[in-house]
């Protein structure tokens, strides 16, 4: 897959970047039964702002992705029907079709065919598509839609062109290095699929213009520092003032910069063999 440059015909398509979605995509139209309409909820709380810098966002239908890929399945082979784009996710989607004529959508790993043949299964061939419990995968294996707790479905490595590490089995338990370097324990009863998410030139794509932000649902991020005092303590002076603070600061006056947000004594930090570098 390649990333195609926009002719610079104006000046919001200079430098901009899209994803070839030619050479990937095999269809145009989902499959309207997995389709659902969610509630924009715009970043509102009965009316009002609970979450800033969001809104708007381009009209657009939720695909019903089955991140379990078919455990409740089991040594059902499925054929790969599609490859779909999703404007809820930053991967592709495929549309499969099991032998039974269940129709499911799925996470789209790298590299997966139309016609193609995919299984979960407890042990299966490593191949890219399969899904497979962690303790029969080896080690060195890139891994994506990997579950945290079993039964629960893929929770971790779902966004484009990501993947997880198989390192080894020891005491119950698969280690893995994930995307972010941090090095945990899963339960090895845990199933994941081969290979690595589809679309890994997506963190390459330059928007080019604020538009296609507001596509997404994102508004305009205000600086602090363009903000009265009242408003934010960066806020004031004259002219392009210092920051004034010690530390970083949000606008409610938490410490942001270097400070650990995450718990002292959170359960699953028994799991973390060695946190992610800086």
């Amino acid at each position: 897959m390649a990333i195609k440059e926009k002719k610079p015909t104006t000046p919001g398509q200079r430098k901009m970047t899209v994803v070839d979605y030619k050479k990937v995509l095999t269809t145009n139209e989902p499959y309207k039964p997995l389709l659902v309409k969610l509630d924009q909820k715009y970043g509102r709380s009965r009316g009002k702002i609970s979450v800033r810098w969001r809104g708007g966002g381009h009209k657009k239908r939720y695909r019903l992705i089955d991140f379990k890929q078919g455990q409740d399945k089991l040594d059902i082979p499925a054929k790969v029907l599609t490859i779909e784009y999703d404007p809820y996710r930053s991967a592709f989607i495929s549309l499969v079709c099991y032998k039974d004529g269940e129709k499911r959508y799925i996470l789209a790993p790298n590299g997966l065919k139309v016609g193609e043949e995919i299984i979960t299964s407890e042990k299966t061939p490593v191949k890219t598509g399969n899904r497979m419990m962690l303790k029969n995968i080896p080690p060195g294996t890139l891994i994506c839609n990997v579950e945290l707790y079993p039964g629960r479905g893929g929770q971790m490595t779902r966004s484009a062109g990501s993947f997880a590490k198989m390192l080894g089995i020891e005491k119950g338990y698969a280690i893995l290095q994930l995307p972010s370097s941090e090095i945990r324990k899963v339960k090895e009863n845990c199933f994941a699929t081969i290979g690595q998410v589809s679309c890994p030139e997506h963190s390459s794509v330059v928007l080019g213009k604020a538009g296609r932000s507001r596509y997404t649902g994102k508004k305009p991020v205000v600086r602090g520092s363009a903000m009265n005092p009242r408003e934010h303590p960066y806020g004031g002076g004259e002219g392009r003032a210092p920051r004034g603070t010690k530390r970083p600061k949000t606008k409610w006056g938490k410490v942001t910069g270097g400070k650990k947000t995450r718990k002292k004594r959170k359960p699953s930090s028994k799991f973390i063999l060695q946190h992610r570098k800086k």
